[in-house]
């Protein structure tokens, strides 16, 4: 693989961990700011909002562009969205934080059309499994030590930590990322036409559902997993790692599935696996390792997803793959606030140990689109 894809993986690292690094420390932040657990979740909201509605405008904004120069513009964004967060005194400011943070995640739709240009079509898979790597690892390595640095040391720290860090990245890609790095120049011309295609719909909803399944949970994992299973700050970190290599384990092998067995088999196989321990998942109250190895699984199959949906966008329009890949980003970032919104809903009615049940049924919304695609259509649009 291209060595630009590491340095590409790294950024989204810390678009990754900057990004769900509150939801490990809802409970501290909404005693800082003097509001409500459920109230600090919507900083999931607006920042999904933001990254869904900002992110295809500035990604044709700055088509013109060098992307190098484009990728560095998105890190500073975000790096002032975590300043301005680490600073916030209410919960307005830490909003604005948030959208600010938003806007700058068009990174990630930029560094994954930049993936699809340096490799074969037959490696797409992959390629785009290693650059979004980076997001997996967030769960590993960021997520985890966020939680704990921020439950010993106050929350503040660690946001003043991912501040600097994408500060640094901006100038590694200044340094490393070619000036005459390219990519498909993002439009918005033949949208409607794109829209046509039956597989870019489809995939674009499967996107909106299933992240809304997953983020009904994922914005509030710290209490989540509180309410399940009581835990010490460093058993909390512990199990958000696991669920991050989970979430590693499921990006690597859904892009290898997705290349291998095609991306309509492989994402039918992860949505059947995401339901089911969706369901499984208020049944391991006062399990911890059943809990844990539930999470494991759910995990592969909902963050594996995101490589085979890609795949199968570029292959649909791969002259139109940056402008799509961004407003698969946008279905992503709707379906995370989605989920959020009904999360912060179902656990002040129904508590937090439940939540799994109240986004499953996203799943079966997603399934259905599935099961009428009968095979990988060819590459429609050239």
């Amino acid at each position: 693989m291209p060595p630009l894809l590491y340095l590409l993986a790294i950024c989204n690292l810390v678009i990754g961990t900057g990004a769900f690094l509150l939801t490990g420390v809802l409970q501290p932040v909404a005693t800082s700011l003097g509001t409500s657990v459920a109230a600090v979740g919507q900083t999931m909201t607006a920042y999904a909002l933001a990254t869904a509605l900002l992110a295809p405008v500035l990604l044709v904004a700055t088509g013109h562009w060098s992307r190098r120069a484009a990728l560095q513009a998105a890190l500073a964004l975000f790096a002032a969205g975590l300043l301005l967060c680490a600073l916030s005194g209410t919960l307005a400011t830490l909003l604005a934080g948030r959208v600010l943070m938003g806007a700058g995640a068009v990174f990630t739709p930029i560094s994954a059309s930049i993936a699809v240009t340096l490799v074969e079509p037959a490696r797409r898979g992959k390629a785009l499994s290693l650059t979004f790597l980076g997001m997996s690892m967030s769960y590993v390595i960021g997520l985890p030590l966020g939680a704990w640095l921020g439950l010993r040391y106050g929350w503040r720290v660690p946001v003043f930590g991912l501040a600097a860090l994408a500060a640094l990245m901006a100038l590694l890609v200044g340094a490393w990322v070619p000036r005459q790095a390219r990519a498909n120049e993002a439009s918005f011309n033949g949208l409607g036409r794109l829209f046509l295609l039956p597989e870019v719909a489809r995939s674009l909803g499967l996107t909106l559902a299933y992240f809304s399944a997953i983020f009904t949970v994922f914005s509030y994992t710290g209490p989540v997993l509180q309410a399940l299973n009581p835990m010490s700050a460093e058993m909390l970190s512990m199990t958000l790692m696991v669920f991050g290599l989970a979430g590693v384990t499921g990006t690597l092998t859904g892009g290898w599935a997705s290349d291998r067995f095609g991306p309509i088999r492989t994402l039918r196989i992860q949505l059947a696996l995401l339901a089911t321990t969706m369901l499984l998942v208020p049944l391991t109250k006062g399990h911890y390792f059943a809990m844990t190895g539930v999470f494991f699984v759910w995990g592969i199959a909902g963050f594996g997803m995101m490589s085979p949906t890609q795949a199968r966008l570029a292959s649909s329009a791969p002259r139109h793959a940056p402008i799509l890949f961004s407003l698969n980003s946008s279905m992503l970032y709707f379906g995370t606030a989605l989920g959020a919104a009904v999360g912060g809903v179902s656990s002040a009615a129904f508590g937090f140990d439940t939540l799994a049940w109240a986004g499953a049924g996203f799943t079966i919304l997603g399934g259905f689109g599935l099961m009428r695609e009968k095979r990988q259509r060819p590459e429609a649009l050239r």
